[in-house]
């Protein structure tokens, strides 16, 4: 597991494209999140088809070639800095084959943030343009609208990630020690379901592993976490740390498939670190080198996020 490029921190006056990749976007909670980055001293543009709903296909924003060309426009205009996902949903893993990976190399790096479904996004920009990536509230996002501290800890990533090199959880250590490795991860059930595409990693060798998930029952929670058992993805990973689970049923009947499932690795392995689908998360860089403290329930990046 390598650490990858750094983008640039923002800085007054930057252009941000909102765009949709995945489920179809409220308006007013995006008119919302386009007034809180105004006010943050940025320039955000939405893109053009931030706002559809396939005709055929009502949980998607848009046709998959309007999603990806949203998407990669942004990507390869030389006037944006970043470009930041309005939600989740579902929709990511259909667009990613549809883009122009060599055009957006070329491009050259630059701020990309989601959450939730645009894993699958993470997973390519981290293959593809070996880019480092923010794992973080979505521009039309409940919580980026209504969270304080969501909306905090995001604009300090972005303007002054070394201020925010330490994230603290709020949970115990499942499984204690230390342990040093680049960051990768997201929605668990997307990084199971990505496995064995040409835009995921072959695996988490060597990584500090950051997983999370929304309204998948323990059952579900664990036939994922097997999958990538069985399938290798877990070997060698070096250290694991659980975000949120929300809706996933009471913690005290997913903590039990956590042990099961990743005790027998004997790597670290801390709770409740605060990113994901909960209120107030945390905005966390996958693809920067870190150390992971169970005992003091602490991650803490070797380099700011954004250089």
């Amino acid at each position: 597991m390598r650490e990858l490029v750094r983008p640039a921190r923002l800085a007054p006056g930057a252009r941000v494209a909102v765009v949709a990749p995945s489920g179809p976007v409220v308006e007013e909670r995006l008119q919302a999140g386009l007034d809180l980055l105004r006010g943050w001293d940025l320039d955000p543009v939405a893109a053009p088809h931030v706002l559809d709903r396939d005709p055929g296909l009502g949980h998607l924003a848009g046709t998959d070639a309007d999603r990806a060309a949203d998407l990669q426009t942004a990507w390869c205009d030389p006037a944006v800095d970043a470009v930041i996902c309005a939600r989740g949903g579902y929709g990511a893993q259909r667009v990613v084959d549809l883009l122009d990976w060599d055009a957006m190399r070329a491009a050259g790096p630059k701020v990309f943030v989601g959450f939730s479904d645009s894993t699958a996004l993470h997973e390519a920009f981290a293959v593809r343009l070996g880019l480092v990536t923010l794992y973080g509230p979505v521009a039309a996002g409940v919580d980026f609208v209504k969270s304080a501290r969501a909306q905090d800890h995001l604009r300090a990533t972005l303007f002054a990630p070394e201020t925010v090199r330490t994230l603290t959880s709020a949970g115990t250590a499942l499984a204690p020690g230390r342990a040093r490795g680049v960051t990768l991860g997201g929605c668990l059930t997307l990084l199971s379901s990505g496995y064995g595409t040409p835009h995921s990693r072959p695996g988490a060798r060597g990584g500090l592993l950051l997983i999370e998930d929304v309204a998948e029952p323990p059952y579900a929670v664990d036939r994922a976490l097997t999958q990538l058992l069985r399938t290798g993805w877990l070997d060698g990973v070096a250290g694991i740390a659980l975000g949120s689970w929300k809706d996933c049923g009471p913690y005290d009947s997913l903590r039990p498939v956590f042990a099961d499932r990743l005790g027998a690795l004997g790597v670290p392995v801390v709770e409740e670190l605060g990113f994901g689908h909960c209120e107030g998360a945390l905005t966390v860089p996958f693809g920067v080198r870190a150390e992971l403290d169970a005992a003091a329930g602490t991650l803490t990046l070797d380099e700011p996020a954004l250089r």
